[in-house]
């Protein structure tokens, strides 16, 4: 992705916030949801501004919540850097952005799951990763009661669903029908999904929302930060776990279904002794079909973005192929049965 360059109010504003002054700038690669810059400060040091995009996919809480459930995330123990500096309208009217301090690692999902260099890393990264998101859903909606102000996202959804499924479910009635194109396979999809959600699963975590490789960095030691809470939100710890084995973030890697490095036994099994919690496989299958299906839906929303919603970022164009690729694994899911 190209340079990109703050203007001067802007940089006095960051460097006031830092303490120390701005002296570089630039825009972060990877990030297709929101915009992130990485800036160079007087001292050597290094920090990343993340800020509202003007679009967003459904489901994205701001980055004013984000800042709020990173500061949960990491009082809880989970690996992710402290946000700092929460700043009102610093692009762009009726945005937010933050700061967080750089965390060296790869992200680029191809390279976590075939780099060479990486492959001690990927060898415990299953278990690293079963661990955090057992400090993640160690917070629950008793323990963080004011996590997502007023109004958390899909509240309205949880609030009157049968469970976590259901509310996953209504959360993508609209945007299904804001689609410019009709997709049937998706729609015969969601049906599927309501027709089998399991009843007994209710909102009981929170959940990271996007838990996959490309949203954590990882160095030849292992782990290193978890990142990207936009879609953070209550719900069941069963929706994170299932996302990780999504097709797309496999990166080519399919036979290793847990994020293009593990099979699945040693992970759930790993989350079993972090959490104290039995999974149910029957959940984790249905969910992996869920997990699909909305990144399906996801796929089709992101290219909306670049051609009506005024993005100008081709890498939103690309991801909208992807649609296709997960109707068809959810539907070889759904036909396959049980894991």
């Amino acid at each position: 992705m190209a340079e990109f360059s703050l203007d001067a109010p802007t940089l006095t504003r960051l460097g006031e916030a830092l303490g120390a002054a701005v002296v570089s700038a630039s825009r972060l690669a990877g990030g297709a949801c929101q915009d992130n810059f990485l800036l160079e400060v007087e001292g050597g040091a290094r920090w990343v501004l993340r800020s509202d995009a003007r679009t967003s996919l459904p489901g994205s809480i701001d980055r004013a919540r984000e800042f709020a459930v990173m500061k949960a995330a990491v009082r809880a123990g989970v690996k992710t850097p402290e946000p700092r500096a929460l700043l009102g309208e610093l692009l762009a009217p009726r945005t937010a952005a933050y700061l967080v301090p750089f965390v060296a690692g790869e992200a680029i999902g191809r390279k976590i799951v075939k780099g060479p260099e990486l492959a001690a890393a990927r060898a415990g990264l299953a278990g690293e990763l079963a661990a955090e998101l057992a400090r993640i859903h160690s917070v629950t909606p008793a323990t963080a009661p004011g996590l997502f102000g007023d109004t958390p996202p899909d509240a309205a959804n949880a609030a009157s669903a049968a469970s976590a499924a259901h509310a996953r479910i209504a959360g993508m009635r609209g945007p299904m029908a804001g689609l410019r194109r009709e997709r049937p396979a998706l729609a015969w999809l969601v049906r599927w999904l309501e027709e089998h959600a399991p009843s007994d699963d209710p909102v009981s975590v929170l959940t990271h929302g996007d838990f996959r490789t490309g949203n954590f960095l990882v160095e030849p030691s292992g782990l290193s930060a978890v990142l990207d809470w936009e879609f953070a939100h209550f719900g069941s710890p069963y929706e994170d776990l299932a996302w990780l084995s999504v097709r797309d973030w496999r990166f080519g890697q399919l036979a290793l279904p847990i994020g293009g490095f593990s099979a699945r036994r040693p992970f759930y099994d790993a989350y079993e002794a972090a959490s104290g919690r039995a999974l149910d496989p029957a959940k984790l299958h249905y969910w992996e079909v869920l997990g699909n299906v909305a990144w399906a839906l996801g796929a089709a929303c992101q290219t909306e973005r670049y051609t009506h919603g005024g993005e100008e970022d081709l890498e939103l164009l690309a991801i909208g192929r992807r649609a296709a690729e997960m109707e068809w694994e959810a539907l070889r899911l759904v036909e396959k049965g049980a894991l």
